[in-house]
């Protein structure tokens, strides 16, 4: 099983070392159940790429990600990996950091499953899309969790199928961060366990669903209907439950 990536109780002097490291180059990172590998990387300038997302370096092999490589569809850059991570086939815990790069204090999350082992799209919502709010515009510390999300619905999976679990960050300013988890559906027994190291909400971050708006607005009492609230927010307030239960 490929481990997880776990900040635990040192979380804010390691953040701190890695922003200054980065700078404004830091994405996000899934906690559990791991991520597909570190996409943590920017390299080669804007010019050398033509303004393009990713581009190959002249006379060399090498490609370039000026803006950083988790702005690249379906899954910030990355290859599929070979060495999976195991997930409860009937549904199980996410958890991410949401706050690696400047302008994320308010964010639209999504969660995606692509089914196979190397998935055509990712195009089946495992939750309504929410939104994050963080504690500022800079790059902060913390984890959000969702203890428990869904296949997608209409989706039957076996012990042993593989998948990809992509998660999408889409910034205030519009654009969005990719990142991607391998995953063998398995029997929850066999799973690594969710604990409060590895899937947690931070209290400088809170979350809300998102409201739909008719295209011809009336009264505005009347216009806005929350059509995720019986969906995420769920899943959000158990998150919180099992972070103070554990």
């Amino acid at each position: 099983m490929r481990p997880h990536f776990s900040l635990g109780p040192f979380l804010g002097v390691f953040l701190t070392l890695v922003f200054a490291t980065i700078a404004a180059k830091g994405h996000t990172v899934i906690v559990y159940p791991g991520w597909r590998e570190n996409n943590l990387h920017s390299n080669g300038t804007v010019d050398e790429t033509n303004g393009a997302g990713v581009a190959i370096r002249a006379n060399s092999s090498e490609l370039l990600y000026p803006y950083g490589m988790q702005w690249i569809y379906p899954c910030g850059g990355t290859v599929t990996s070979t060495n999976r991570t195991k997930w409860p086939v009937n549904g199980g815990a996410l958890s991410f950091q949401p706050g690696w790069f400047p302008g994320h204090k308010t964010a639209l999350i999504y969660v995606n499953l692509g089914m196979g082992t190397t998935p055509l799209n990712m195009s089946l919502p495992m939750v309504p899309p929410f939104q994050i709010t963080g504690p500022t515009v800079a790059p902060y510390p913390g984890t959000f969790c969702l203890p428990q999300v869904p296949l997608p619905a209409n989706i039957s999976v076996k012990v042993g199928d593989n998948a990809t679990i992509q998660v999408v960050e889409a910034a205030r300013h519009g654009a969005v961060l990719y990142n991607c988890v391998d995953i063998t559906f398995a029997e929850p027994e066999d799973v690594e366990p969710v604990t409060r190291d590895n899937c947690f909400n931070s209290t400088n971050i809170t979350a809300s669903t998102i409201y739909a708006i008719p295209d011809k607005p009336t009264n505005a009492a009347h216009t806005t209907a929350i059509f995720t609230a019986l969906g995420v927010m769920p899943l959000i307030l158990a998150g919180y439950y099992f972070s103070i239960m554990f």
